[in-house]
């Protein structure tokens, strides 16, 4: 312990001050985690030890658990976010490799997509569309294996273990291969098609999104009413042509009109025809109010009542065109905003697409991929759509067709990666059909363990209202989607054959082959067209989503690894892999294997400031993992989550941080207590049997026991606030508050090989070799150090080789129980004895001589004899005294009564105790007898 001059002081002559006896070997007071963490794990990487781990676990026939890696993205550095998913990944694969279980840990990374193109052309100032397509790709691999290499280093920083050197990289060949082949079959099932569909579109990035892509922040987009006027119809309608009335709608995209093919009403809801502002308005009775306030109507006159279904049927004018639209019926018609009437455009919303297919409605889309309005747009061609929406409405003006003009702030589908706000646009892609198998997904989900319970539910919803799925992007950096056309008739072919040669080229040359083989060369010999019997073919051009890649993992990692197995027993994310990764691993599996490949399903928050903020360099509360380390080092970073409630937000700040810090140092500290104890105990040589120790020294390994019980059932549930609690009590108040103060005097003071010392430090060793293990999955550079400082002989070369401690011989509730009477009346004396100081009578409690009163019950529970307790209380002396009348004395709030008094004894000068043998040896006149004979052995 070096600089602690309590830790190790024997008294060695006449001289009576505490001298310091060298340790076998200094544990450092300054942890300086950011210089000594490295060396940590240079020690463990020139050893190999996650290596020999995995192959002991495997040669003892240790059950196998995998926890199987959501791959991050390969762009950029870490983040705390990201930091925050390892450590979890690590404190869960360390703690099952302590339960005696073969968990090996396998790293990946999603290496495809749209960000990482994007990132391409910025830093190169490339053309992606004026170079060719393999060039492009070659500086995207470059990218992505650059950003691994830099994103492997940062995780193992944190004190991550895992099989580095062989992760698994969504662009390796024989990843891609197995992606292909799980492709194949959801075609061979069915479930793939292609067809004309409104998809989430960004008109920056050119590319269709799946729902996972999409986030949904505030936007302000224009809110206008809009006039229709009936044109023809039987009943009602014909009534309301020849009266001149119109149907109003409402709506936010005024750039959708141009492609206006209908207007839906509820056909079980109540319609009204009344004179609003000098005109004849057809609107959902429960919206007439909030209409009529939105265009101004003071006086609203109510002419007439119908139902929904009695509109239907009927021909409206066209509000910009001279064309006429029909009514049609439909029950997602809301009664909850706008006027009860929707404008239907197939080509750009997924429920106007649904209607229109029932209504045989055309699906027109006259805007291009960049969100310009085509030539098809008429007026607004090369218009964007958001320069479009002002131009649209003053026509809407203009023609006497706008009721109401003003701007709505709502929530609105952005794109994940540029922020901007999205389209809906028809276009012709690939689809997973959901609907195949939804009904197997959602059984599944049933039949996994989801840590928290919630998530459950909230995946599950998301399931059963989900769309199919579009899987195809219009980009370079990806997997090609494995399709030929016909040459003759533009037929798609994609049977098990052509995809299986697919999945030969890629395993054999990745994916880049795609692009440098002509069709003959890739397809069997005498392939043909099965709808014409052509011979030529053309490739497609669109690559696979990359959660389609990402959610192929199961396949292409958990089947191909001979460590792993399918399914995994866990996966862990964050909350938002609810509707990414744990969905689409969930799909792909259940469309293929009919089972989800996953056992539990564990979700974490997000990392946000000390306010609750998201971390934004906006708002300046960014904080990156490495300024952490920097400061505090790794262990405090992964204390920090340990700490948390992670499955809410975790928050970090220069506060919670400090106090995490001062937690580890009261870990730290305790343990560099106990090996400066220990520097002379071998326990080999010197451990005594658990029956011939001191009975306080059992009640610290009982209470050690229940700390281990504790922390290792908490531990297995995945719940690692729990442990960092119990541990950081158990150091404070257990050890630091008690047991630790108390033992000094039997440390210090008795013959070395004294029975009661040894049963002292066979304690510390045993309490030691726990607590060392419990925080081993946590604070894995400082375990690793107060390991290697423990006395020989050490059972592993490392304590991440080690298991927990089996504590069953020390499980002694009733010991625990036993103290209680005890711990009363510390309390009690500790009060006491704070009073006589604060009022000068006593300078330290061993000047102190205490008088302590109880019933007589309560005095007969105490478990030692008084001259223990003496001990235990750290003072001259204690004299107890039970009541006459056998009923608890004191104010109410104690069964005792505690009296101090200065005491007259004189101190001893070795052990600074004040009793009346001192002087009692004349050669030891300022010792008492006890350290007397001490130092006469000692001659």
């Amino acid at each position: 312990m070096g600089t602690d001059t309590k830790a190790q002081r024997r008294q060695t002559g006449a001289d009576y001050s505490r001298t310091v006896l060298t340790p076998r070997t200094a544990f450092p007071m300054k942890a300086d985690l950011p210089r000594r963490e490295p060396q940590w794990q240079a020690f463990w990487e020139e050893r190999r030890l996650y290596q020999r781990l995995q192959q002991e676990r495997k040669a003892a026939g240790a059950p196998l658990f995998v926890l199987h890696d959501g791959p991050p993205y390969a762009n950029g550095h870490i983040h705390l976010g990201t930091a925050l998913n390892k450590i979890l990944k690590d404190f869960i694969v360390r703690v099952r490799a302590m339960e005696g279980m073969l968990a090996p840990y396998v790293p990946g990374w999603d290496t495809h997509g749209m960000p990482i193109e994007h990132e391409v052309v910025r830093r190169h100032g490339v053309d992606r569309h004026a170079m060719p397509v393999v060039e492009f790709r070659r500086l995207c691999r470059e990218y992505a294996l650059h950003f691994v290499d830099v994103q492997r280093e940062e995780f193992k920083r944190l004190g991550v273990w895992g099989d580095w050197e062989h992760p698994y990289l969504t662009l390796e060949p024989e990843y891609e291969a197995r992606q292909v082949e799980l492709f194949g079959q959801m075609v061979e099932r069915g479930y793939i098609y292609r067809g004309v569909k409104p998809v989430y579109w960004c008109p920056r990035c050119e590319t269709a999104l799946a729902e996972a892509e999409v986030e949904y922040r505030d936007h302000t987009s224009p809110s206008i009413y809009v006039a229709f006027p009936f044109k023809e119809g039987t009943g009602v309608a014909r009534e309301l042509a020849s009266d001149g009335a119109a149907i109003v709608i409402w709506t936010t995209t005024p750039w959708t009109l141009p492609a206006n093919q209908a207007v839906a009403v509820h056909p079980d809801r109540p319609y009204v025809l009344a004179r609003m502002g000098g005109r004849l308005l057809v609107v959902a009775e429960p919206r007439l109010a909030a209409v009529a306030e939105r265009i101004g109507a003071d006086d609203v006159e109510v002419l007439r009542r119908c139902q929904g279904f009695e509109l239907m049927g009927a021909t409206l004018s066209h509000p910009l065109e001279a064309r006429e639209v029909p009514v049609v019926g439909d029950d997602m018609v809301s009664m909850e905003e706008g006027s009860g009437a929707v404008h239907i455009a197939p080509g750009h919303g997924h429920e106007d697409y649904e209607v229109g297919l029932r209504y045989q409605l055309p699906v027109v889309t006259p805007v291009d991929d960049q969100g310009r309005f085509t030539a098809e747009g008429g007026p607004y061609a090369g218009m964007p759509v958001d320069e479009a929406n002002p131009v649209i409405v003053a026509h809407l003006e203009a023609r006497g067709r706008l009721l109401a003009s003003g701007s709505i702030q709502h929530q609105y589908p952005h794109c994940w990666r540029c922020k901007g706000p999205v389209l809906f646009r028809a276009t012709e892609q690939w689809f997973a059909s959901i609907d195949g198998f939804r009904r197997q997904a959602l059984e599944a989900i049933d039949r996994v363990e989801w840590v928290p319970s919630w998530g459950r539910d909230r995946i599950r919803q998301m399931v059963a209202e989900r769309l199919d799925w579009c899987i195809s992007r219009q980009r370079a950096w990806g997997v090609p989607i494995p399709v030929f056309f016909c040459g003759r008739c533009r037929r798609p072919l994609m049977d098990r054959r052509s995809i299986e040669a697919v999945a030969a080229l890629f395993r054999r040359e990745g994916s880049d082959a795609w692009f440098t083989h002509e069709p003959e060369a890739i397809l069997p010999p005498q392939t043909r067209c099965p709808h014409c019997g052509g011979t030529r073919f053309v490739k497609g051009t669109d690559t696979m989503d990359v959660w389609f890649d990402s959610g192929s993992s199961h396949r292409a990692v958990l089947e191909q690894r001979e460590e792993l197995r399918w399914p995994a027993d866990l996966y862990l994310e964050g909350t938002d892999q609810h509707r990414g990764w744990f969905q689409s691993s969930l799909l792909t599996a259940v469309a293929t294997r009919g089972e989800p490949p996953y056992r539990a399903v564990v979700t974490h928050g997000f990392v946000v400031d000390g306010q609750g903020r998201a971390m934004h360099k906006s708002l300046g509360n960014t904080v990156a993992p490495q300024e952490v380390i920097e400061r505090y080092g790794a262990d405090v970073l992964r204390l920090l989550v340990a700490a948390s409630d992670y499955h809410e937000e975790v928050r970090v700040s220069d506060e919670i941080l400090g106090r995490l810090a001062e937690a580890y140092r009261r870990i730290r500290n305790t343990a560099r207590f106990l090996l400066g104890s220990l520097f002379d105990f071998r326990p080999d040589v010197d451990a005594v049997p658990y029956d011939q120790m001191e009975y306080l020294d059992r009640w610290a390994l009982a209470r050690t026991a229940e700390l281990s019980d504790r922390c290792t059932l908490a531990y297995g549930r995945y719940e690692f606030h729990v442990p960092f609690h119990e541990i950081v009590r158990f150091c404070t108040v257990d050890m630091g508050g008690f047991y630790l103060d108390v033992l000094k005097d039997r440390l210090y003071c008795e013959a070395a090989d004294s029975r009661t010392r040894r049963s002292a430090q066979t304690a510390l060793y045993h309490i030691l070799d726990v607590l060392v293990r419990l925080v081993a999955p946590v604070l894995v550079h400082t375990a690793e150090e107060i390991w290697q400082h423990m006395p020989e002989p050490r059972p592993h070369e490392s304590v991440h080789l080690a298991r927990w401690v089996d504590v069953s011989a020390w499980r002694r509730p009733e010991l625990l129980e036993a103290m209680e009477p005890f711990f009363a009346l510390r309390r009690e004396a500790l009060r006491a004895l704070e009073q006589a100081r604060a009022a000068g009578q006593i300078g330290s409690s061993l000047q102190a001589e205490l008088s302590a009163k109880a019933s007589a019950s309560v005095v007969a529970s105490l478990p030692v004899p008084v001259e223990q307790l003496v001990g235990w209380l750290m003072v001259a002396s204690l004299e107890l005294r039970a009541t006459e009348d056998g009923t608890p004395s004191g104010d109410g709030a104690s069964a005792w009564r505690v009296e101090v008094r200065p005491t007259a004894h004189p101190k001893c000068q070795r052990c600074w105790r004040h009793v009346p043998s001192v002087g009692s040896v004349p050669a030891w006149p300022d010792v008492c007898d006890r350290c007397a004979a001490v130092l006469e052995g000692a001659d």
